[in-house]
């Protein structure tokens, strides 16, 4: 029987973290690592903003510090926003959780940046769990003047 057509199995696998060498080969899925990172993905929405001098990104980054988030560019043109947001351990004898809606664990958002983005020009600053990345944008460059050739005459 073919348990890999039954999304139950991968749900459990994920859940119980079996390596992925115990899985069929053969299936067509995805990696874990990649769902984890698509599903982290999904659940982070942000803003682009684009001002005359720079863009803005900005992310909603509830109950997380600032040296908790990491920012990054990869691949010289793909910003990226992550992080992990941990459960409170506040449960004792006699108290439990009746309902746990807010997502916790690991958070990723990648924005492609455009050409004229400059890298050497990034900063984020968290506030009131908005984070806002900006990007100034490098200067527009200035046209190229033709050249002109000098036509000799035979």
């Amino acid at each position: 029987m073919d348990f890999g057509r039954f999304p139950i199995i991968s749900i459990l696998e994920d859940m119980l973290e079996v390596p992925e060498e115990h899985n069929e080969k053969n299936r067509n899925n995805p990696s874990r690592a990649y769902m984890r990172d698509a599903k982290a993905m999904a659940a982070t929405p942000g803003d682009v903003i684009e001002h005359p001098n720079a863009y803005v990104f900005v992310v909603d980054m509830p109950g997380i510090k600032g040296d908790e988030i990491k920012v990054q560019v990869e691949n010289e043109n793909v910003l990226v926003v992550s992080g992990e947001r941990q459960r409170e351990n506040k449960e004792s004898e006699g108290v439990k959780y009746v309902r746990m809606e807010r997502r916790m664990g690991k958070f990723m958002r990648k924005f492609q940046l455009p050409e004229n983005a400059d890298l050497e020009k990034i900063s984020a600053v968290c506030h009131d769990g908005v984070l806002k990345v900006t990007v100034e944008k490098l200067p527009p460059r200035e046209p190229k003047k033709p050249k002109t050739i000098q036509v000799k005459v035979a």
